[in-house]
């Protein structure tokens, strides 16, 4: 947190909840190391999905000829259906248990690649990424919490680092390799979805095997209830972090929305490929700056995170004021790489700082503030895009991000001002 760590003892992970299995279950269960590794899996592989579909919205766009501003609607549809699931299902594994949850956050991701893979029009578009989103919003929460549940006692901030860096590395394998596809494989609005689809359905097969980390508790009912609640012990912390959220989520969902067709519209460059390389180049850096940084102090890695978004940023706006493709490139993965150190500095303390009882609760306002950030200024830059082109909205979208940086990064230095500095133990 900004100015605030807590001790090593408190970053340790609480031991596992989980009533005892009988003996011939825990025969067929996973290892806790294997278990944790593929729940990471799981996690690529929910990301992944959820960005598949980005370089294929110029494609749909040219098939079904619809303007920026619906293009956007769609993207936003799924962040509403996230943060849906979020509101309403993000304490529910604390209550039932994280395999029963992610059973069903499966099921239905594989229910929107059947609705995608069926998709002819905008409308079956549009309900295909709203059952995605609420797939997908059902499982973030239970995956942080079940990482956390099963992180090993001799690397205590392990579950941050992956909670940090999974979810841009499966942005970008996801949109990079649905390129891929896209430009070199046989049906490309199809062969990506039955892809994933087969994937799924594998991590069906193995989360079966995985064990049970949190036990049953009542309140299951209640939990339902549309809320956002965090501990009031925690909130200091958490209110921290919101302005380097809304820059780095802010800058993500410009990417992923209008990332390809900017590629297209501004710079000519009609390859598929290109269209995922974009996506790419800011969430891969992303994800190996988190994993680069994971034994920084907190506090350093948020300072270094929103210099470089702001740099990126900045750097990225040139190349589009200039046209230079070079300088545009070179600030997307600067700004990536600042992205990581705040999803690092985020997610990754978020992910150790609560009881395990208070992890969902947690995760899920966390969420809701990054996705919120993620969707709501895409859907205004699709509208203005349609209006004003692509050009004046990219110059003023990366301005408000590169101002929203800067903000953190006054915030960082104030809360850093306010609290004395702590030793930070490292994260892996």
């Amino acid at each position: 947190m900004p100015g605030s760590v807590l001790p090593r003892d408190q970053l340790s992970p609480a031991p596992s909840s989980s009533p005892a299995s009988p003996p011939g279950r825990l025969r067929r269960e996973l290892s806790r190391p294997a278990a944790f590794a593929a729940l990471a899996l799981f996690f690529i592989l929910f990301m992944a999905a959820s960005s598949a579909p980005s370089p294929l919205y110029v494609v749909y766009q040219q098939q079904w000829h619809f303007s920026a501003t619906t293009l956007t609607t769609v993207f936003a549809v799924y962040v509403l259906g996230m943060i849906a699931a979020l509101l309403v299902l993000g304490a529910l594994s604390d209550h039932l248990g994280r395999r029963p949850v992610l059973l069903a956050a499966i099921a239905l991701e594989a229910l929107s690649m059947i609705l995608f893979l069926a998709a002819d029009d905008i409308t079956l578009l549009l309900g295909a990424r709203l059952v995605q989103g609420i797939a997908t919003g059902a499982a973030m929460t239970a995956l942080g919490a079940a990482l956390a549940d099963l992180n090993p006692a001799h690397a205590p901030h392990r579950a941050g680092v992956v909670t940090g860096a999974a979810p841009t590395f499966g942005l970008g394998l996801g949109a990079l390799g649905c390129g891929i596809l896209v430009e070199y494989g046989p049906h490309p609005t199809r062969l990506v979805y039955a892809l994933l689809l087969a994937g799924l359905v594998l991590a069906a097969a193995v989360l079966l095997a995985l064990p049970e980390t949190a036990q049953r508790r009542p309140g299951t009912a209640r939990s339902l209830q549309p809320r956002l609640r965090v501990a009031p012990h925690l909130r200091a912390d958490l209110l921290g972090l919101v302005p380097i959220l809304v820059a780095s989520w802010a800058l993500g969902g410009l990417y992923l929305s209008l990332g390809p067709s900017v590629a297209v519209g501004l710079f000519g460059l009609s390859s598929h490929v290109v269209g995922g390389l974009v996506v790419t180049l800011l969430t891969v850096p992303a994800s190996l700056t988190a994993l680069a940084l994971r034994s920084w102090p907190t506090g350093r890695t948020l300072t270094l995170g929103a210099s470089l978004l702001l740099a990126g940023t900045a750097v990225a706006l040139t190349g589009v004021l200039e046209n230079s493709l070079v300088t545009a490139a070179l600030g997307t993965v600067v700004a990536g790489i600042g992205f990581g150190g705040s999803a690092l500095a985020g997610f990754g303390t978020l992910a150790r700082m609560a009881a395990p009882s208070e992890r969902g609760e947690l995760l899920s306002v966390a969420f809701v503030i990054s996705y919120l950030s993620f969707s709501v200024p895409a859907v205004i830059a699709g509208s203005a895009a349609t209006h004003t082109g692509l050009h004046d909205t990219f110059v003023a979208y990366a301005a408000t991000v590169a101002f929203l940086s800067a903000l953190a990064l006054l915030a960082q230095w104030l809360r850093a001002h306010r609290t004395p500095t702590r030793k930070v133990s490292p994260q892996a």
